[in-house]
């Protein structure tokens, strides 16, 4: 097995897909604890979606995918958030309308200019070749800063998760953290779409939180076990996909898929032992 690992990071590509992917995972974990418990697990999938639509566009007018989607995939990430606050149209009929809308126009765009190339199949499908230094350096920063926000304002977040109403009763400002936390999941979702795909990056927000929420009650404990359970679950995936030469994206969804499983079951199994307990 060492000289499996040793002869897979032998290669350049491939350890920048390792490090890039498992901060990726890390940030996505992190913030998707907040975004199951507030309801908006599905924000992923659609900022991905816009995010795709607008690296076609990007491609196709010639200009960085990655300069051009960034603040795209921001502003997406705050008007979602304005309009499940500020109108009638619910938050997963928000995702679901821009998602749908930015993908369609993206691909429109692209198939009465360019077509459909191999580059913009990386971007839905993911591709672990797509990763060079200037997505370490983002990720690096981009992980230091979600790192020092949970650690530096965990409270608050807790405030604002559970109960907006009370945290803003006592002078917490939620929506300068709901805009915060956005704005990070969006980044999250750019720089990590390039490697597991439009289709499959919201498992990274979703998966780790739900499989931590199958055996831990408490906030803290929930965010720790989802990150560690991102990172290792990356990493595992990674792994399968060198050896079986399996796509990198599928392979990662899939480990999780097998945890959520294992977890569901350790849950299923200790209710029961509880249940007989309180009968006893």
């Amino acid at each position: 097995m060492l000289d499996t690992l040793a002869q897979m990071f032998s290669y350049t590509f491939l350890v920048r897909a390792v490090i890039v992917g498992l901060l990726i995972s890390l940030c996505a974990a992190l913030l998707g604890v907040s975004l199951v418990l507030k309801r908006y697990s599905m924000i992923g999938d659609g900022l991905s979606h816009v995010g795709f639509g607008t690296m076609c566009v990007a491609t196709a007018a010639g200009l960085s995918p990655l300069a051009v989607s960034i603040p795209v995939v921001v502003l997406a990430a705050f008007l979602l958030l304005r309009i499940s606050e500020n109108t009638k149209i619910r938050g997963d009929a928000a995702i679901a309308i821009m998602s749908a809308g930015s993908l369609a126009i993206g691909i429109l765009v692209v198939s009465v200019t360019s077509g459909l190339n191999t580059d913009l199949n990386a971007y839905l499908f993911g591709s672990i070749l797509a990763m060079n230094n200037e997505d370490v350096y983002l990720s690096i920063i981009l992980c230091v800063f979600i790192l020092a926000l949970f650690v530096l304002f965990y409270n608050k977040i807790f405030a604002v998760t559970f109960d907006e109403n009370f945290a803003r009763a006592t002078g917490v400002r939620a929506g300068v953290y709901n805009m915060l936390i956005s704005f990070l999941t969006a980044v999250t979702v750019v720089l990590g779409m390039r490697m597991m795909g439009a289709l499959l990056m919201s498992s990274l927000i979703i998966f780790p939180s739900l499989s931590a929420m199958r055996v831990c009650k408490k906030f803290k404990t929930v965010i720790i076990t989802s990150g560690v359970l991102s990172v290792t679950c990356f990493f595992a995936g990674v792994v399968i996909s060198y050896l079986y030469e399996t796509p990198t994206g599928a392979s990662v969804v899939v480990v999780n898929i097998a945890v959520f499983c294992v977890f569901s079951l350790v849950n299923f199994i200790k209710s029961k032992i509880f249940l007989k307990k309180m009968e006893a």
